[in-house]
């Protein structure tokens, strides 16, 4: 087992060599290289991040804790879209770009992630005998309730056409509470570590923090070094392969730098663990929609620009459908039950993005999401109060 971590850890560290080397001696390769090398970076520091957090849960527990790690693990991607936000303010262009990661990293989210983390606890099921399907804890309710207040208020972007700086107030403090609420769940997260987190975690407890404080370091090292090179990297390579920007910026960049939280949600519902795999994806939704969107309109600020972040065109569209996506993802999780039937809807609505693409498409699939969300609500009504509850009340693993 040692020899295996070893080896893995080796490789993460291999992967974000090349970039970080090119960042210290100045080189700048071609876009596609760029891409390649910066990109690989991005992934191995996502790598080393959610390997530091998961390691960290041997130290720490609750969903206060699993909060916080959700958030850790997506630094890659913050990183990636606050350059382009901050970059907005002297090169308005960049604007698009900061509202393409953003939306795309959430949809990848809902629409690949969970259905993926459905598709393995499915298989898992099916092998064991036992009926397929993600039942959640109930103190996974204050996500949710959480998620379905952000996701309303988020239709406010598209309706003023920008990221007010009020609204991004409102989303920071709305996370900010929403940490205080899942703090003030004693409810535990029993989770079993996997792979290279579970021989770290087997660690004398001084030599775990230590490793554990150094891969947190080291990894985000790597990020601040690779996120301004890959960002611009897939700005440019657009331009010169004739591939659309806005599409590589939306889906390449949040693929690289989630795809290590995916796969260990998949690998927790392969061993049966699905409500851990699930719950560790909505936390990172439900920071993704709050703080992350508010951060916004502060990077654009520092970088010159106005205290508001303009949405103008597709962007519009992008971050209607996104929100459209939400909400229809919280409706189908208010009874706490994420069936395989789900899992296949998410799916398939945002495959068919992809297969039909253009504005009044992004429109009248957003409508969609939304009647579907509406139909889907009328017999989930009964859940909306233990939900709103959930918001200022108290769950079940509630501290009194």
């Amino acid at each position: 087992m040692r020899t295996s971590v070893a080896v893995r850890v080796g490789a993460a560290f291999a992967g974000a060599l090349p970039a970080v080397v090119l960042r210290v001696t100045g080189v700048e390769p071609g876009a596609v290289a760029g891409i390649a090398v910066f990109g690989l970076g991005v992934l191995a520091a996502a790598l080393l991040l959610m390997w530091s957090a998961e390691t960290a849960r041997a130290d720490i527990s609750g969903p206060l804790a699993l909060a916080l790690l959700a958030f850790i693990a997506v630094l890659p991607e913050y990183a990636v879209d606050l350059y382009f936000a901050y970059t907005a303010g002297s090169r308005p262009e960049y604007a698009a770009y900061a509202a393409a990661n953003m939306t795309g990293a959430n949809r990848l989210l809902v629409g690949v992630g969970w259905p993926l983390v459905a598709l393995a606890g499915w298989a898992a099921a099916r092998r064991r005998g036992i009926e397929p399907g993600i039942a959640l804890r109930e103190h996974r309710r204050i996500d949710v309730a959480f998620l379905g207040a952000a996701a309303l208020v988020a239709f406010v972007m598209p309706a003023t056409r920008e990221i007010a700086w009020w609204l991004a107030v409102v989303l920071i403090a709305w996370y900010a509470y929403y940490l205080f609420r899942v703090g003030r769940c004693s409810e535990t997260d029993e989770e079993e570590l996997v792979g290279v987190p579970a021989r770290l975690a087997q660690l004398p407890p001084p030599a775990r923090r230590a490793t554990t404080v150094t891969g947190f370091v080291l990894a985000a090292g790597v990020v601040f070094a690779c996120a301004e090179p890959f960002a611009t990297a897939l700005v440019d390579a657009g331009a010169s392969l004739g591939v659309d920007r806005f599409l590589l910026v939306q889906w390449l960049a949040p693929l690289a730098s989630e795809a290590p939280e995916l796969i260990v949600a998949v690998v927790f519902a392969w061993r049966l663990r699905g409500d851990d795999g699930l719950g560790a994806l909505l936390s990172s939704k439900v920071n993704q929609w709050t703080l992350l969107i508010g951060s916004l309109p502060l990077a654009y600020l520092a970088g010159g620009g106005g205290a508001s972040l303009p949405l103008v065109e597709r962007q519009v569209d992008e971050v209607l459908l996104t929100a459209a996506q939400t909400v229809l993802a919280v409706v189908l999780l208010l009874d706490l039950r994420f069936l395989p039937w789900k899992a296949g809807l998410l799916l398939v609505l945002f495959a068919v993005q992809f297969a039909w693409p253009g504005t009044a498409a992004r429109i009248t699939l957003s409508w969609v999401y939304l009647g579907l969300a509406v139909a889907l609500l009328v017999p989930r009504l009964g859940e909306l109060r233990p939900s709103v509850r959930a918001l200022a009340g108290r769950v079940a693993g509630d501290r009194h």
